[in-house]
């Protein structure tokens, strides 16, 4: 009889790779596991060195998936095709570069069951997953007690180095210029960090017509965002960490 199937879904992050180097150890006698990755055109290119470094920590081959309908996984594309960025609830591209990929890939793969990153303080968006998506959720970080400053911690000590965007001052190794954050603190870092990004996200939700940005409970253009402006501070994850403050190679937040 075959092992049952779990998918791990590896995002680039600190979180999901000791998501997967968990399942890997307590479930790879008894089942059968494929750590897989939706790559994402927006993402900072050094998301998948870091791919390469947790595959070699793991060793164990990490796979990409895509949505055959955006073989490119662009998420310009996306938004151009269906011709709005974000709503206050949700974006086409993590629906169709994400969400759309993983159902596609479930439907051949079949898994029995999926572990995503979800980490102590994330408890409610894991009871949420298995709401609304499906009840085979594994939660091997919640279960050990990690935090994301563990799982920096972690990987540090492990000697891989965590994705370069966390060294602009980034709370998480998602799109450069994500489209589901409204915040003035974050477009202004990317602003700052990554101009050619901003321009570009601004030039495309002015063409249509998505105002992604809110401030004063105003939602304004990206072009319409003051320099200056600031909302919540962002989350530093990594300048928490201690093992990470000590290697000076680790640029902490401006």
């Amino acid at each position: 009889m075959e092992q049952p199937l779990i998918a791990v879904w590896f995002s680039c992050g600190a979180a999901s790779a000791v998501a997967a180097k968990l399942t890997l150890e307590q479930y790879r006698q008894t089942h059968r596991i494929r750590i897989l990755n939706n790559p994402i055109v927006e993402e900072h290119e050094d998301n998948q060195r870091f791919l390469r470094d947790v595959s070699k920590w793991l060793d164990y081959p990490i796979e990409h998936v895509r949505n055959e309908n955006f073989p490119d996984q662009s998420c310009e594309e996306v938004w151009e095709s269906r011709k709005f960025m974000s709503t206050f609830q949700s974006a086409p591209c993590t629906f169709e570069l994400k969400k759309m990929a993983r159902a596609q890939w479930e439907e051949h793969a079949k898994p029995s069951f999926t572990v995503l990153g979800f980490t102590v303080e994330e408890q409610r968006r894991a009871d949420r997953f298995r709401m609304t998506e499906r009840n085979s959720l594994l939660t091997p970080l919640i279960e050990a007690g990690l935090t994301k400053v563990d799982c920096f911690r972690i990987i540090g000590e492990a000697g891989v180095r965590a994705p370069k965007i966390y060294e602009h001052g980034f709370p998480n190794a998602n799109c450069i210029g994500c489209v589901k954050s409204m915040s003035p603190t974050y477009w202004n870092l990317v602003r700052r960090e990554f101009p050619e990004v901003f321009a570009r996200r601004a030039e495309q939700s002015r063409k249509l017509g998505t105002k992604l940005v809110e401030v004063k409970r105003q939602f304004i253009f990206l072009d319409e965002l003051d320099p200056n402006q600031k909302g919540g501070k962002l989350k530093d994850y990594q300048s928490e960490c201690g093992i990470f403050c000590e290697m000076k190679e680790w640029k902490k937040d401006a």
